[in-house]
């Protein structure tokens, strides 16, 4: 299964018609298809990365959010534990799945109950097989069939069920807010479910701190740390002070990047380059660039500030730019604007070719009343 479009109505605070669409638009290369992008079925392509990039408040996290949404549907074909409401949300998820294209629309309701379970009304699934000579039209309604009589499933339970038919992980959403002592169980949890090897997370630490020999879980709450060459036995609390937040959170992301490229499902991360040296953001988005490691045909999905990350990316099309007014938009780089594909794109952004420059008159006014 691979996600190809999301289009939603009444999300947040998105504007109708908000749309997020995974497949390569522009011209492709032979470089671009063997760096940048990942083949699904004949001629038809999704990015290895792709990037919200926007200023402050401008909505990057509603859009990875909106997608988070539907990798959880077509996962775990529920929605629940989100702090946003599901009432009245209205969703079309487009993907593809063992030679046919699904088209999946539905409207989300709100549980009744204390639970913070989203209920699926108005459900529909279409499909139609995916031919390469037909792949300008994938998303032409007019060619897809409905299928009917699928059965019942409980209203907290969507019908994609019937498609899937098994949970699967997948996506993964790493976001901006730390998850305090949490996070050790979190990274222990995904070494083993995942079946990741405990010399991979020996690397892992050392790339975060290289004081860091070894870290073992004895049991919730309880972990054996060898730093400097001393071993100490600490809880979760003593830990989290005992390493830094990047390492803390760094050795998290890591790990679920290893399980990423590991089994194939997309990596979400809201402000990759919160807490990390760029060498680190750089680093992850040449992994999922290098079909040696990647292997599997999973996707780095992220919001930033940090527009030279942007540099590392060859094409246009995978860059989305957020905007928010009375709701958010997003606009897509190489669709609606005219930049130069030599030129650099963290200089466009400096140069505010995308509208997104931090207010200047508002930051000469906050300098001349503190002189004041």
């Amino acid at each position: 299964m691979k996600l190809l479009r999301v289009k939603t109505d009444y999300f947040k605070n998105c504007e109708d018609g908000f749309m997020i669409d995974l497949v390569a638009k522009s011209r492709k290369t032979s470089e671009d298809k063997e760096y940048e992008l990942q083949e699904i079925a004949p001629d038809l392509h999704v990015y290895n990365t792709m990037a919200f990039v926007g200023k402050n408040a401008s909505g990057k996290t509603s859009a990875i959010e909106l997608l988070d949404a539907c990798y959880s549907i077509l996962g775990d074909f529920r929605l629940e534990g989100k702090h946003y409401s599901y009432d009245g949300v209205k969703l079309e998820i487009i993907f593809y799945h063992e030679k046919f294209i699904y088209l999946y629309e539905l409207t989300l309701g709100a549980d009744t109950s204390l639970g913070n379970k989203a209920v699926f009304r108005n459900e529909h699934i279409y499909r139609k097989q995916y031919y390469k000579t037909n792949l300008k039209d994938i998303y032409d309604r007019a060619s897809f069939v409905e299928l009917t009589d699928l059965g019942e499933l409980p209203e907290d339970t969507s019908n994609i069920f019937f498609v899937l038919k098994k949970k699967q992980t997948r996506a993964i959403y790493f976001d901006s807010f730390e998850n305090g002592v949490d996070t050790y169980q979190l990274m222990f949890k995904a070494l083993k479910n995942y079946g990741i090897d405990s010399m991979v997370l020996a690397n892992v630490l050392k790339i975060f701190d290289e004081n860091v020999e070894d870290l073992q879980r004895l049991d919730d709450h309880n972990y054996k740390l060898i730093f400097s060459g001393e071993e100490k036995m600490l809880s979760d609390t003593q830990l989290i002070y005992m390493l830094s937040s990047g390492t803390t959170k760094g050795i998290l992301l890591y790990t679920l990047m290893v399980a990423s490229l590991k089994e194939g499902f997309d990596l979400l991360v809201d402000e990759i380059e919160n807490h990390f040296h760029k060498t680190l953001v750089e680093n992850m988005i040449s992994l999922y660039k290098d079909k040696t490691v990647n292997r599997h045909n999973a996707s780095l999905i992220f919001t930033t500030h940090y527009c030279e990350v942007l540099d590392q990316m060859g094409r246009q099309d995978n860059i989305w730019i957020c905007k928010s007014g009375v709701h958010v938009s997003l606009s897509n780089m190489y669709e609606d604007y005219q930049i130069r594909p030599e030129l650099l794109k963290s200089k466009q952004y400096y140069n505010n070719a995308f509208q997104t420059a931090v207010n200047y008159d508002e930051l000469m006014r906050l300098k001349r009343k503190l002189k004041k």
